[in-house]
C-alpha cells in the first residue's frame, strides 16, 4: 500500500505576469492650458452674478475642487448654486480659448504606442473634461472627472495605473494613494521643489520629455 504521508510535488514558482502598462494623466495645466477659458469662465459668471471675482488669482492656483475656490468668493450657502451655473456656461466660454499643452498629445500618444491605455482623471467636472480632450483632439482611454488629491488615487488604482502624470502636489498624493509613480510636470502652480517635497519621483519641465522617459520606464518594466 502506498504511503500516504508525501509531500506534494514542488514547482519553481512562477514570475507574476506584468500588468499592461496604464498612464493616469491629469487634465488642466497638464495636458490642457485651460486658464484663457476658466478666466472667461470666471469672467462670465462674475458679471452674471455681480459678485467680484480676482481672475488673475483665480487662474493662478488652479487645481483643486472648483467649489473650493468659489468659497473664496461667494458666501457658503451660494457656492452650490454659483457653482453649477459655471459648469453651465461653461463649454460656451472655455473650450474654444484653452489649447493643448506642449507634448500633450505626443504623450497620449506613446502610450498607445507601447500597447498601453491613457486614462485622465481629473477635478474637473467630467463632461467638461471631455469637452476639453475632443476639442482638441485629444483622445484617452478612460476619462474620470470629479476626483481631487488623495481621492484621484482611487480611480488610478481601480484602472491599474502604474504612472499618474500631474502638475499640482495634490496629484503626487493621488499618485501615493494608488501605489503609482508620481511623474509631476512644471506647467502649473507648484514648481520643482514643491513638487518634490511632496513626494514627486520624476519632476519633468513639460510634457515634451515624456515619452522618452515612458519608454525608459517600459523598457526597464521590460527587463
Amino acid at each position: 500500500m502506498a504511503s500516504t504521508d508525501q509531500h506534494p510535488t514542488q514547482y519553481p514558482a512562477q514570475p507574476s505576469p506584468r500588468r499592461p502598462l496604464t498612464v493616469g494623466f491629469d487634465l488642466d495645466l497638464t495636458l490642457v492650458d485651460s486658464r484663457p477659458g476658466i478666466a472667461a469662465a470666471y469672467r462670465a459668471l462674475s458679471a452674471e452674478t455681480g459678485v467680484e471675482i480676482d481672475v488673475d488669482l483665480v487662474v493662478s492656483r488652479i487645481g483643486p475642487p472648483l467649489e473650493t475656490e468659489l468659497a473664496h468668493w461667494f458666501p457658503a450657502d451660494r457656492v452650490p448654486a454659483a457653482a453649477d451655473r459655471y459648469r453651465e456656461i461653461y463649454p460656451d466660454h472655455a473650450i474654444a480659448p484653452s489649447t493643448a499643452l506642449a507634448g500633450a498629445r505626443e504623450s497620449v500618444a506613446a502610450v498607445r504606442a507601447l500597447g498601453g491605455r491613457a486614462i485622465v482623471v481629473t477635478a474637473k467636472y467630467e463632461p467638461n473634461a471631455k469637452l476639453h480632450l475632443a476639442h482638441l483632439g485629444i483622445e484617452p482611454d478612460t476619462v474620470v472627472g470629479w476626483l481631487w488629491a488623495e481621492a484621484k488615487g482611487e480611480a488610478l488604482r481601480e484602472h491599474g495605473a502604474q504612472v499618474y502624470v500631474g502638475d499640482h502636489t495634490g496629484d503626487v498624493r493621488g499618485a501615493r494613494v494608488a501605489g503609482a509613480l508620481s511623474v509631476a510636470v512644471t506647467t502649473g502652480p507648484c514648481d520643482a521643489a514643491e513638487l518634490r517635497s511632496a513626494g514627486a519621483d520624476v519632476v519633468l519641465e513639460d510634457l515634451t520629455g515624456f515619452p522618452a522617459w515612458l519608454a525608459a520606464f517600459e523598457a526597464d518594466r521590460a527587463a
